[in-house]
């Protein structure tokens, strides 16, 4: 079951690259942390009951309930279109997501170790990379924004791969990395939605000291 939940998580950055709406990206986010609820509900059997609630608590109420809603009043606040508006045609994102997966399926092949989970090895490096890509690849800070949590959402995939000797410490660490990231780029954005009329990524060049 946790593999169906992974292949579908890889599914999902695969129609990341080809949405070309600013909601469809953040539903996508908020499915993200539905399935990494399950997987985290289903892998992390052995460990504590309160590492436990609290990792279930980050992926439920944090990543899919409270960073989409956040996400949501950004855009209303500052009007920001709800074209993503990218620099490369979606086909051909298409085809460089579907290579990030493909090139990372490979790599995990060149490794012998009976100890590496492949599945979430390739899952967690394909969000990694599809993130940077993202971010590369599209106009709007705000999708930066997006690109940044599929980045984490990679980062927690691989956690969980070691999940049932993960320490209380490590999953704070992560919530506060996310939180305190989403928060100050949020400010950000607002602020830039202040001084100019978009929130283009282009438009930070007509910014001086």
């Amino acid at each position: 079951m946790t593999t169906v939940l992974l292949i579908t998580f890889a599914a999902t950055l695969i129609y990341l690259s080809i949405a070309n709406r600013m909601m469809t990206y953040i539903n996508i986010l908020a499915f993200q942390g539905i399935i990494l609820f399950g997987v985290s509900f289903i892998e992390l059997n052995e460990i504590s009951t309160l590492n436990l609630v609290f990792i279930l608590f980050e992926t439920i109420i944090f990543k899919t309930i409270a960073v989409p809603i956040f996400l949501r009043y950004v855009i209303a606040r500052n009007r920001i279109s709800r074209e993503a508006e990218p620099y490369l045609p979606y086909f051909l994102s298409l085809v460089i997501v579907t290579s990030i997966i493909i090139a990372t399926f490979l790599i995990s092949n060149t490794i012998d170790d009976p100890r590496l989970n492949k599945v979430y090895f390739v899952v967690a490096l394909s969000s990694l990379f599809t993130g940077l890509y993202f971010i590369m690849s599209r106009k709007k800070l705000i999708t930066h924004v997006i690109g940044f949590l599929v980045i984490e959402n990679g980062v927690f995939i691989l956690s969980l791969a070691v999940g049932n000797e993960m320490p209380m410490l490590v999953n704070t660490g992560i919530l506060l990395d996310l939180f305190v990231s989403v928060l100050l780029l949020g400010i950000f954005v607002n602020r830039i939605g202040d001084v100019l009329q978009g929130v283009d990524v282009d438009q930070l060049q007509n910014l001086k000291d």
